[in-house]
């Protein structure tokens, strides 16, 4: 796939991806406003959180990280009605594995809720809200995962609009919810009556993208064959990718534990600023990172290494280059950020000195966080899924040192911190390893392209920090600072000459039918 055409589909994911995130803040904007930082959300952030991590197993995970590559091996050599096969055996399979690992998750709720949110523990009432909600929402599962797949399969057939737009329709079940329903319901079933919209809106993310599927000209159908040689494959690359999978939940499950130690509100806080930090690792980082793989995967059934490592080199610094802004925006305005999203209603503002004193150091992890995810796929394309998973566990006991060491001196910021410094780790050791493994990859270009995009994202945060104090409402600083900070990241790369940005800004210009 030649960069240009990478560029291209990386922004249909980046818009689809943007409007998707757009509409998820206005859903945690309404929820801050309607459940603050208090028990229900604390046991709806927490519930919420299990199915989740079984999501990353079955869905965007290490299934996918398995089934792209095997999916675009069959694409190129083999016929049509066999890859069709191939598609229907797989969806019959996970259908199934999924309605079992449903029914176990509702059955042993109470003891995931423990092991997720053990400091719920001197709060009876929190716990026995944290398991009904875990019960309620473990169905959504099986949707979303088979979404994912579907997310999978349309990508691998260079359709990425649609599949990054698709998550948004969870984002609008909920706020459906929250807005024409919730109020007319007694305040202890709201939250409750929240568990059940994500349901439907999972369910919502599968049917939306299905349609695209068809016009493709392929369809799914039960057919179950337990002896089909691609699952066996598919089985044989994710045994090492869900040991690393559980590696990062284990991450998580120390993270959501910790913080559910420190006191009410904490495991709010984390969560509404890992979501905030996620915004721009998913329009950029993990836009890229999807588009990345189909196409590393294509050149490696293809045996051409050199397009290979141009799809890495060129995904590497596009990603430096639009993250790196992006961090030192967060680190110099987070809390106005933060204030103005969220501090409205029940949140009040320690919610908002938590959530930004997270946010400031998950912030310096973002383009670790997105290059790892890169690199990963690398290794992935090449249906390598050992290495990422040796590398993910020396990370993994790095980021439990930190976060024990750090979570007291430094509050809900040393379990951000403890994520961010891991992930460094993690990406330079994916470097060390990758490079063993092809050869050179262009370390040099990556890394005089970063410096420039350094300096120009230095200038972005002077800007932005400077702008912000024209006026104490938030709704003018905010976005004037914004606004300002990019200009200058745009006027700064413009004079250092950065190749990125011409790129960037033909990323759009090129996508003219951005829908597919």
């Amino acid at each position: 796939m030649k960069n240009k055409t990478l560029a291209q589909y990386a922004g249909k994911t980046a818009v689809g991806t943007t409007l998707s995130k757009v509409l998820g803040c206005i859903r945690d904007i309404v929820a801050a406003n309607l459940f603050g930082t208090g028990m229900f959300a604390d046991a709806f952030y927490t519930a919420f959180k299990i199915p989740n991590l079984f999501r990353r197993m079955f869905g965007e995970g290490s299934f996918s990280a398995a089934f792209i590559p095997v999916l675009s091996e069959y694409l190129h050599k083999k016929e049509k009605p066999e890859v069709q096969n191939f598609l229907n055996v797989i969806f019959t399979i996970l259908f199934l594995i999924l309605i079992i690992v449903s029914i176990l998750g509702v059955f042993f709720s109470p003891l995931l809720a423990k092991i997720v949110a053990g400091g719920f523990s001197n709060d009876p009432e929190k716990m026995q809200l944290a398991i009904e909600l875990t019960r309620l929402m473990f169905p959504f599962i099986i949707f979303i995962c088979l979404a994912a797949f579907l997310m999978a399969i349309l990508n691998t057939l260079h359709s990425f609009f649609l599949p990054a737009f698709a998550p948004s329709a969870l984002s609008f079940s909920e706020i459906f919810y929250m807005l024409a329903i919730a109020p007319a319901i007694v305040s202890d079933n709201q939250i409750k009556g929240l568990a059940v919209s994500v349901i439907i809106g999972g369910a919502l993310h599968f049917f939306i993208q299905y349609p695209k599927l068809k016009s493709l000209g392929w369809h799914l159908k039960f057919r179950f064959d337990l002896k089909h040689p691609g699952i066996r494959k598919i089985i044989f690359l994710m045994i090492p990718s869900i040991i690393g999978l559980s590696v990062d939940q284990i991450n998580a499950l120390v993270d959501n534990r910790c913080a559910s130690s420190l006191g009410e509100g904490y495991v709010t806080a984390l969560s509404y600023s890992n979501r905030l930090m996620q915004m721009p690792l998913a329009i950029f980082g993990l836009a890229l990172a999807s588009v990345a793989l189909p196409a590393m995967s294509k050149a490696f059934a293809k045996k051409d290494m050199t397009a290979l490592k141009n799809s890495l080199n060129y995904s590497m610094r596009l990603t430096v280059f639009t993250l790196l802004p992006a961090t030192s925006g967060l680190m110099v305005i987070g809390l106005p950020i933060v204030k103005l999203l969220f501090e409205h209603g029940r949140f009040d503002y320690l919610g908002s000195i938590m959530t930004n004193n997270a946010l400031f150091y998950y912030s310096l992890g973002l383009p670790a966080y997105a290059l790892s995810k890169i690199f990963a796929n690398a290794f992935y394309s090449f249906q390598d899924t050992k290495t990422p998973v040796k590398v993910a566990i020396w990370a993994m006991i790095l980021h439990v040192v930190l976060c024990v060491a750090l979570m007291r001196p430094m509050n809900i910021g040393g379990l951000a911190l403890a994520t961010a410094v891991s992930s460094y780790f993690n990406l330079i050791l994916l470097i060390v390893y990758l490079k063993k493994r092809i050869g050179k990859i262009g370390l040099k270009k990556i890394l005089f392209s970063s410096l420039k995009s350094l300096l120009a994202s230095v200038g972005t945060g002077i800007a932005a920090w400077n702008m912000c104090k024209i006026s104490k409402n938030l709704f003018i600083a905010v976005p004037a600072a914004i606004t300002l900070g990019l200009t200058t990241f745009i006027v700064i790369s413009y004079i250092l000459k950065s190749e990125e940005l011409k790129t960037f800004t033909h990323i759009f210009s090129r996508n003219k039918n951005i829908a597919d």
